[in-house]
Order: C-alpha cells, then sequence, then structure tokens
C-alpha cells in the first residue's frame, strides 16, 4: 500500500518519507522509535536534579532579548518559577521575542544545568499548561526525522499505518514463541509505536530484536554451507615479493600481524575459497596486510579488487599503495575506481581492468558496477561496512568466479559474540598495537569543562593540529535536548578565535558535499570538524590529535573507542576528551573505563558486562553490525538465544521445508536474494 494512500499524505510529503527509505505503509510500520518521551509532572526549580531532563512551570520575568553572533541568532530570557529563576537560551528562535506574553504560565522542558550562581537551559520545549497536560504519564514516540517533516506527522501516519497494515504469517515457529514467552508479532509492532506502559515496550522489543537476531543468523549459516561448498578455482603459491616487502618495511610486523598473515596465505593457497574476516583496533595495522594479499594475488597471475567505505578513505589506499610501488618497485598496477571519476577517466580504466592491464583495483561500491569486466578477479577484500550480501557476490561470481573474501573490521566485539555474528567467515585477530605508537591520555569530564576544552582546543590548533567534535545528533529539532551539528558548528565558532576554520559534517549530506568537507579536513583546509559518527569509519588525518565527544553517555563503551581511533595516527600526542550531560556516578564510572584501557578488545569486554536491557534507548550501539532494533551488547542474551534456537531448527530441518517453517523459509528466501547486505536486514 502506497504511502500516498494514508490521509493527509501527498506528493510533497511522500517525498520527504522517501527520503527516510518509508515508500509503503507496511514500510512505516516497520520505522520504529528511535526512543520516547515520558512526560512527568512538572517539578521546582530548587528540588529539580542538575542534569536531568526536567519540566518546570514559570512566567516571564523581563524582556525577551535576542542578538547576533556571527551569523547566529541568540534568544534570551527569564522565567520566575517556583524556587527560583530560570535562564534560558535559545539559538536561530528569535520568533520567541513575539510569541511569548508576559503573565502567562508556560511549561519549560529540557536539561537542567545548575552554575555557580543560576539555574539554565538550553533549547527547552516550551508548552501551553493544557498541552503538557495531556502528555503527563504518556510514552511518546520520537521519530528520527528529516527537515520538512515533524515527528508529530510521522506519529499521525503511523497510527493509521498500524490500522491498515495486516501481519497475516508468524515467521516464528510457534514453539518458539511459547518457550520464549513472545508477544505475536502484530502486537509487538503495534506496542514498539504506542506502548502503554514500560514493561510493555519491553516485552515488543525483545520479540522483534529476537526476529532480528534469529533470521540473521540463520542467513548466515546458510551463506557458511554455500561457502564451504565452493572451491578455491584461484589456487595460488606463496611469492617472494611479499617476503622482500616485508623485510624491507621500515618497521616490523607484529607477532599478531604475522600470525595473520599466515592465516591468509594459507587460505588463499588452500582448496576452500577464503572467506576471512580480520578484527583489530585502529591502528593495528590491517591495511598492509590487505596490501600484501593483494600483491601475492597479482604475483599470482590474477587480480585483485579493495573496496572502501568512502572515496577519501578510497583514495588514501590508492596513494599509500602507489608509494609503496615506488619505493620498493613492486610490479604492480593499480587504479582508482570511484563515483566522481569523470566519464571519460572511467572508460579508459574500465578498459584496463577488462584486459588485465589493470591488476589492483582500489574504489568504492563502483568496482562492482555492471561495466566493470574482469579479466581474472580472485581477491576481494572489503570493510565491513560493506560486506557482501549474496545478490553482490552472484554479480563478483559473474565477474570472476568463486573470488576470495577478506572482510576488515575494527569493530571491537568479544570473540563470544563474534562467532555468533560472523558465523561464515573464519577470524583472525589483531590484539596487538605497533611498539611505537604514542598511547592516547584521554579525560572524562562534565558539561562544566566545555570551555576549557575549548581553550585546549584553540591551543592545539595554534600548535598547527587538527580537532574533531562528535555529537550525537544530526540535525536540529531531532532531540530537544541535544544539539545539532550544524548550530554546534556556530556557537562553536563563537566561541573560538575568527581565525579558526570550523566546519560541519554529517550523515545526510550528499556524497559528493561529504567528500568535498573530508578532503578539506584531510588538506588542512579546516581545523576543526564538527560530525556525527559519520567520521567513525573513512578518513585517515594524521594531524588530528584532538577528540572532543559530546553527550558521550548516549554512546557504547566500543563505539567511544573506535571513535576516539580517529586521533592518535600521527607521530604528535593525541587527546580525546569524552564530556557527559549526566552527572550519574554510574554513568561517569562506565566512562571512566576509557580512562582505564586503550585495548579494544577489553573495553568490549567491559561494555557486554555492563550493558542490560535496563536503558532502551539511552546508549547507541556500535555503526558496525547496525540492526534495525538490536544491539549486540545490550541484547547479548538475546542474540545468544536466537543463536540456540538457529543452531536446533536447522538441526531438525536443515531446508527449512516442515509446515511450520513454511513462512520463515519464505522471509529468509526474501531476505537473502534481496540486494542489500547480507548483516543489514533493514527491512525486517
Amino acid at each position: 500500500m502506497d504511502i500516498r494512500s494514508l490521509k493527509g499524505v501527498g506528493d510533497k510529503t511522500a517525498a520527504l518519507f522517501e527520503k527516510l527509505h518509508i515508500f509503503t505503509a507496511e514500510d512505516l510500520v516497520r520505522y520504529y522509535p528511535r526512543d520516547y518521551e515520558q512526560f512527568s509532572e512538572p517539578v521546582a526549580l530548587c528540588k529539580a536534579q542538575p542534569e536531568e531532563l526536567v519540566t518546570v512551570e514559570g512566567v516571564l520575568a523581563g524582556n525577551v532579548a535576542t542578538r547576533h553572533v556571527r551569523g547566529l541568532s541568540i534568544t534570551g530570557f527569564q522565567v520566575s518559577c517556583e524556587g527560583g529563576v530560570l535562564h534560558l537560551t535559545y539559538f536561530n528562535m528569535p520568533y520567541l521575542k513575539n510569541s511569548l506574553k508576559r503573565g502567562v504560565p508556560y511549561f519549560f522542558r529540557g536539561r537542567l544545568h545548575r552554575g555557580k550562581e543560576r539555574f539554565s537551559m538550553e533549547q527547552a520545549k516550551i508548552y501551553k499548561p493544557e498541552e503538557y497536560a495531556k502528555l503527563v504519564d504518556c510514552m511518546q514516540p520520537r521519530y528520527a526525522i528529516t527537515k520538512g517533516l515533524t515527528n508529530n506527522a510521522v506519529t499521525k501516519a503511523v497510527r493509521q499505518a498500524i490500522g491498515l497494515v495486516t501481519f497475516d504469517e508468524e515467521t516464528l515457529p510457534e514453539k518458539i514463541r511459547i518457550a520464549e514467552g513472545f508477544v505475536s508479532l502484530s502486537e509487538a509492532v503495534s506496542q514498539m509505536h504506542f506502548p502503554v506502559d514500560r514493561q510493555t515496550l519491553v516485552e515488543a522489543r525483545k520479540r522483534l530484536v529476537f526476529d532480528e537476531f534469529f533470521q540473521f543468523i540463520l542467513a548466515v549459516r546458510k551463506l557458511k554451507e554455500a561457502g564451504e561448498r565452493e572451491k578455491n578455482t584461484y589456487p595460488m603459491i606463496e611469492v617472494a615479493q611479499t617476503k622482500r616487502l616485508i623485510e624491507a618495511l621500515p618497521y616490523r610486523l607484529t607477532g599478531a600481524q604475522e600470525r595473520v598473515w599466515s592465516e591468509i596465505r594459507a587460505d588463499l593457497c588452500g582448496e576452500s575459497v577464503m572467506n576471512r574476516l580480520i578484527q583489530g583496533d585502529v591502528g593495528s595495522g590491517k591495511t598492509i596486510l590487505a596490501f600484501l594479499a593483494l600483491i601475492m594475488c597479482v604475483a599470482n597471475g590474477y587480480q585483485g579488487a579493495m573496496m572502501a567505505p568512502t572515496e577519501v578513505l578510497a583514495r588514501q589506499h590508492y596513494e599509500s599503495l602507489l608509494a609503496l610501488k615506488k619505493k620498493y618497485g613492486l610490479e604492480i598496477a593499480p587504479v582508482l575506481l570511484t563515483g566522481s571519476v569523470t566519464a571519460k577517466d572511467r572508460k579508459e580504466i574500465y578498459a584496463k581492468i577488462e584486459s588485465g592491464e589493470a591488476d589492483i583495483i582500489l574504489g568504492t561500491h563502483a568496482l562492482i558496477q555492471e561495466k566493470v569486466v574482469y579479466k581474472n578477479l580472485a581477491l576481494v577484500i572489503t570493510d565491513e561496512q560493506h560486506r557482501f550480501g549474496v545478490r553482490q557476490r552472484e554479480k563478483l561470481a559473474e565477474k570472476g568466479g568463486a573470488v576470495h573474501v577478506l572482510v576488515m573490521s575494527a569493530t571491537p566485539i568479544p570473540r563470544t559474540l563474534a562467532i555468533i555474528l560472523y558465523g561464515d567467515l573464519h577470524i583472525s585477530v589483531l590484539d596487538e598495537l605497533p611498539a611505537d605508537r604514542l598511547p592516547i591520555k584521554n579525560c572524562v569530564v562534565n558539561t562544566n569543562y566545555r570551555n576549557t576544552a575549548y581553550k585546549f582546543i584553540e591551543k592545539e590548533v595554534a600548535a598547527g593540529s587538527q580537532v574533531y567534535v562528535i555529537c550525537p545528533m544530526v540535525e536540529e529539532g531531532e532531540s530537544q535536548e541535544l544539539e545539532g551539528v550544524g548550530t554546534y558548528a556556530k556557537k562553536l565558532q563563537g566561541a573560538l578565535p575568527s581565525s579558526v576554520r570550523v566546519a560541519a559534517l554529517h550523515g545526510r549530506m550528499r556524497p559528493a558535499e561529504k567528500t568535498r568537507i573530508m578532503e578539506a579536513f584531510e588538506a588542512h583546509n579546516i581545523d576543526v570538524l564538527v560530525s556525527t559518527t559519520v567520521i567513525e569509519v573513512g578518513i585517515n588525518v594524521p594531524n588530528a590529535t584532538v577528540m572532543l565527544i559530546e553527550n558521550a553517555e548516549r554512546f557504547g563503551l566500543a563505539q567511544l573507542h573506535q571513535l576516539r581511533g580517529r586521533v592518535g595516527r600521527g607521530d604528535k600526542q593525541s587527546y580525546c576528551i569524552f564530556i557527559s550531560s549526566s552527572d550519574k556516578t554510574e554513568t561517569m564510572e562506565r566512562l571512566k573505563i576509557l580512562n582505564e584501557s586503550n585495548d579494544g578488545f577489553v573495553i568490549a569486554g567491559k561494555d557486554l558486562a555492563l550493558r542490560g536491557p535496563g536503558d532502551l534507548f539511552g546508549i547507541r550501539q556500535s555503526g558496525a553490525l547496525q540492526f534495525v532494533l538490536g544491539d549486540i551488547y545490550q541484547d547479548a542474551a538475546i542474540l545468544q538465544r536466537a543463536s540456540d534456537w538457529a543452531d536446533r531448527i536447522l538441526s531438525e530441518d536443515p531446508e527449512l521445508l516442515q509446515k511450520e517453517h513454511e513462512g520463515l523459509n519464505r522471509c529468509l528466501t526474501k531476505k537473502l536474494a534481496a540486494d542489500g547486505n547480507e548483516v543489514d536486514f533493514r527491512s525486517i
């Protein structure tokens, strides 16, 4: 049912929904809230907890004033509340001066800050008393939205869609539903959007997370079966070129690198096609192993391809490989193929690939487009963001038969979970960093430290270094208590000297714009890059020495560690500042784990131990292996149960042909036939 069939959704609104990949009513009901607002009775200002999201009632006390700082309008005023005076600040909302009336009570909802002499809020949401009364004790869904689409519009459309979409087929076998005590699929979907209470939400989410993990694991098991049947049609032998390069490098491979390299060589020379994952922290030396595999492939007379998640990183890999070729006289002919290559150059590159003149092809997803014809492609190396789905493997099979696949991952996942999640791959772990790597210096602080952090950033920029600032949210209006990247960048520009060049970056920008900004940062035409986690992968800037992460409590420890890995890549001392907007003891203690270790696997293990089902939406998971609802740390117990059931079902009915598995079989066949990533069932 087309999204336009819903009342109030015309062509213009439908176009906005399509930006969120919502085309039908069913897409919409599967577009779950990212969190919920829970409204409680207003509290007296003197009794409110600082750094918590609270609601207070107040009336204007004085004038509403607006000033302008470098293109940013800042509106400020005071309100008298029970228990004191509250100072409020708003960015780019000058209209408040005319919309707020003297003597009229309003409810102000936001994160409360308590300074030495005053209470304050920034970007607090304003309600009339009658509006707020309707919200008290309710759990209101909050959806990820795009510019032009309001949360209220999505909520209304979802209410309609739930009444129209029917879930006729239960994909989960009845014995699992009964044994696990799961609610029905239709009830789970409905309660995810509009839960009666928290417990109802927990039960609904548990059912849907299990479905997501269960179907994912079954698909992985099927892929593993297919992979184990594939014979090595590109057998290789060990070559002198890789040995000479290893001996000539200005550094020694770590013991972990030597171990993993021997595993890769054994795969390439073995009887079955390689399907291997290299897990290792940022900076552990995955890239040189990838280059060695490509050189071995070429020396055996084949072509190899390496896919990167961004054009910037693809170009960096290309330039690094060219530098190795020039310095060590390597007999390789690499080319770079990305979406921004001109039509004329692309035609020439296609010809070189087809003739075999180009033997190492680096790039983005452009590598598997239909027009790319390989002479004898034998090896594909890919970042986990682009793990190949079945359809993509079929495309590669058409180009080069059963190719060897090497996946590189910087996501620190405890081995017990990795075995489940990467069940179709053999796992190699790089658990050692080069000896000359300077450890990053870390500090975990609250928001009172922010101005001190800005002064430190100013000092580092003056010394010639560059800085990342990470914000969790994409745009203003997504969440009232968290600043958008654009607004934060303007605010930071006002706090730093005019000579400091600040730019903003987020995932909803057009690819060409993202590439332009990342290239400008790499070229040091930008000093401070304010970004969402889009920079978690895809850029290598050794000159960046400071990482400041706002609202650090919103992220899992594993992802914070990955973000931290963007700095410390050069020979300068690097620093990471984690700013928490919560002063809760347990929050600060959790974040301080990052002070104690720079080992991603140690941190991931502690993250796993600390996370539980209690905090459903407060902590964001790592960007890799991102499921629609499930979180591999928070929901580790559900993941394990789903794995156990998948093993049991497949042992009883390997082909899923029994009547009770018909719905599951149809669903799984549909997923495996889709063009998406094999690890990315976002339509589940």
